[in-house]
């Protein structure tokens, strides 16, 4: 298979970056990462930020973006917790919430009193046998499952990490049941992003270190699509990399001009 370095339809407006493992890997901006998303600010491209991590809130991925040196409004950040809560609150959803202790503010105003759903995100050492089984057996009483991503694994400071979608697939074998899902790789979510940018979903590059929920989850949803070989990407992802995505050795390679 031939790996493309350049896109095939160099028609872009808008360009969609992944966070962690394209822009950033813990505390630390990735080299020419900042000053990559400052000149296509300065070139007029529109720019969304889209991420699923379940870890922080949205004020505080902001906060940390700006630390970091990067220009990010309220306006251009799309997380999948919040798809999540858009999502609970028009269908009237009471969830049990299997999610990180940083996120329960987000959802403290909606009532979880009777649970009649599951909501499961990147929890971490609260994913306990005994919560997880909770979730079992509220999905066996036939209540759907909700998963704020579906990321195999991730990548940070300390190296590779489960993600929630080992744990949603879990549930998802154990009850026979199929979640739904609010982030990447979902079609849903990256329509909504596109449609915040005012250009056609073939006029967007999504840039992103998961071959699977970042290039594959674009390329379905009709954008274009482009891999980091940095973050979370394996050697073995090229094998696997759609044919009409593109790959950059990183963020601070991407040339648009």
């Amino acid at each position: 298979m031939m790996i493309m370095t350049s896109p095939s339809n160099p028609n872009i407006k808008a360009v969609l970056f992944d966070l962690s493992g394209v822009l950033y890997i813990g505390t630390k901006a990735l080299p020419g990462a900042v000053e990559a998303v400052r000149r296509l600010k300065q070139q007029g491209f529109i720019l969304r930020f889209v991420t699923n991590t379940a870890s922080q809130p949205s004020d505080m991925i902001l906060k940390q973006l700006d630390q970091l040196g990067f220009d990010v409004k309220e306006t251009e950040l799309f997380t999948a917790p919040k798809a999540a809560r858009q999502y609970l609150l028009h269908h009237q959803l009471r969830p049990y919430c299997l999610i990180h202790s940083l996120l329960k503010p987000e959802f403290a105003d909606i009532n979880q009193t009777n649970p009649n759903c599951v909501l499961l995100g990147d929890a971490q050492e609260n994913l306990t046998y005994q919560s997880l089984n909770k979730a079992f057996n509220l999905l066996e009483q036939g209540y759907p499952l909700i998963g704020i991503g579906n990321n195999k694994y991730y990548k940070d400071a300390e190296g590779f990490k489960l993600d929630a979608g080992a744990f949603v697939h879990a549930l998802e074998w154990a009850s026979d049941t199929h979640a739904i899902i609010t982030g990447k790789p979902d079609k849903t979510f990256f329509d909504e992003v596109v449609a915040s940018t005012g250009v056609p979903a073939n006029q967007c590059l999504m840039i992103g270190d998961d071959v699977r929920g970042d290039v594959e989850g674009a390329v379905n949803a009709g954008l274009q699509a482009a891999l980091v070989r940095t973050g979370k990407f394996k050697p073995s992802d090229e094998k696997i990399l759609p044919d009409v995505a593109w790959i950059l050795d990183s963020i601070q390679k991407l040339s648009l001009s």
